[in-house]
C-alpha cells in the first residue's frame, strides 16, 4: 500500500513542475546591439539644423501621401529630399558672431572671412575687423558632407520615405535599408565627435560667447 501511495503522489509533483513558467532567456548579443544602434540613430537628428529637421517632419508625410506615392508624388519627394540635403550642406558654412552689445549676427563663411547678412548694423558694432578669422577651412567641408550623410540616414529610417521609394523591397534590398543607414549614421556621428565644429550657424544654438 505504501509503495502504491508513493507512486501515485509522484506524478503530481511533476505536473506542478510542468505548470511553472520557463525561466526568462537573456537577450542575444545581436538583439541588444541592434537595439543600441537604433537608439543611437534616433539621436542623429540632433546633428542636423532644426529648421531642416522640422521641414522634413512636417512636409514628408504630405509629399509622400503617408508613404503611398504615385507617378506625381515620387518625383516631388525626391526633389524635397534634394532641397533638404542641400540646406544641410549649406548650413554647415553659416556662422554667427556676437557683438559687444549682445546682438548676434549671422553670416556665410568664405575663404576671406565671414560675410554677414546684415552688414550695415554689424559695421556700426565694430565687427568687420574680426570677420577674417572666421574663414573657411577643410573641416567645414568635412562637416558639410557628414551633415548630408546624417540626413540621408535619418531619411532612410523614415517609414514614409522608404514606403514611397521602395514600396515592395526584396529581401536583399530590405537588409540594405535596415543596416546601411544605421552604419552611416553611427560613423558620421563618431566623426562629428572626433572632428568637432566651432561654428554656430543658422539652425544651431549659440552656446558660447563669440
Amino acid at each position: 500500500m505504501s509503495l502504491r501511495q508513493r507512486s501515485s503522489t509522484t506524478p503530481s509533483v511533476n505536473n506542478d513542475a510542468d505548470l511553472l513558467p520557463p525561466p526568462p532567456q537573456p537577450p542575444r548579443p545581436s538583439q541588444s546591439a541592434l537595439s543600441q544602434a537604433l537608439e543611437s540613430s534616433a539621436h542623429l537628428a540632433n546633428l542636423l539644423p532644426t529648421g531642416t529637421l522640422l521641414a522634413f517632419q512636417l512636409l514628408m508625410p504630405i509629399f509622400t501621401n503617408n508613404g503611398v506615392c504615385d507617378m506625381a508624388t515620387r518625383p516631388m519627394t525626391l526633389g524635397l529630399l534634394f532641397v533638404l540635403a542641400l540646406s544641410c550642406f549649406l548650413a554647415s558654412f553659416t556662422d554667427s558672431i556676437k557683438a559687444s552689445d549682445g546682438q548676434v549676427y549671422y553670416g556665410l563663411a568664405t575663404f576671406r572671412g565671414m560675410w554677414l547678412f546684415d552688414y550695415s548694423n554689424a559695421e556700426a558694432s565694430g565687427l568687420p575687423g574680426e570677420l577674417s578669422k572666421y574663414s573657411l577651412g577643410f573641416i567645414d567641408f568635412v562637416h558639410a558632407v557628414l551633415s548630408v550623410l546624417v540626413f540621408a540616414s535619418v531619411a532612410l529610417r523614415d517609414k514614409n520615405v522608404v514606403s514611397c521609394l521602395y514600396p515592395s523591397p526584396g529581401h536583399e534590398v530590405q537588409e540594405v535599408l535596415d543596416i546601411v543607414p544605421i552604419g552611416i549614421g553611427l560613423i558620421s556621428s563618431l566623426l562629428f565627435v572626433i572632428f568637432p565644429t566651432k561654428r554656430h550657424g543658422i539652425g544651431y544654438p549659440v552656446t558660447r560667447d563669440r
